[in-house]
């Protein structure tokens, strides 16, 4: 009988706890630092604030750990200033990886001045939501 209110008790803690945790793969939890007036320490730019040039926005690019969107700054047709409104943050493994990720992206844009730049390894799901992005910001300035 002891056995048999052991096993159950030791079952049924296995399974609360496995219900209890909680992983990236929950869904995505998103901020957007510009909505929410929050900042998870440095959202992701490159480029001084007085770039000049006409600021064009990428369409969001919805992935499965949340949207990214791509904004540049463009003068005389080269992209001088990039930042990265909208990318997933909603956990603490998420501002890890784009805390990472996003400055690569950034800088890897700026010196190809197109969107046929290398992904972050690591960063896959980022890294194509930002392309995409990025893609669609530059289709608006052709």
């Amino acid at each position: 009988m002891k056995r048999i209110v052991l096993w159950f008790l030791g079952t049924a803690s296995a399974v609360i706890l496995m219900f209890g945790y909680h992983t990236s793969t929950s869904g995505p939890q998103t901020t957007t630092p510009q909505a929410s007036g929050e900042s998870n320490g440095a959202v992701p730019s490159v480029a001084p604030s007085s770039a000049g040039g006409p600021t064009i926005t990428g369409d969001v690019a919805q992935t499965q750990w949340g949207p990214v969107q791509v904004q540049l700054t463009v003068q005389s047709g080269k992209i001088t200033a990039v930042s990265v409104p909208q990318y997933p943050n909603g956990n603490h493994r998420d501002a890890e990886i784009n805390e990472y990720a996003l400055p690569i992206l950034i800088n890897e844009t700026v010196q190809a001045q197109s969107a046929k730049i290398d992904m972050v390894s690591g960063a896959t799901v980022t890294s194509n939501g930002y392309i995409r992005s990025l893609q669609s910001a530059l289709d608006q300035v052709k």
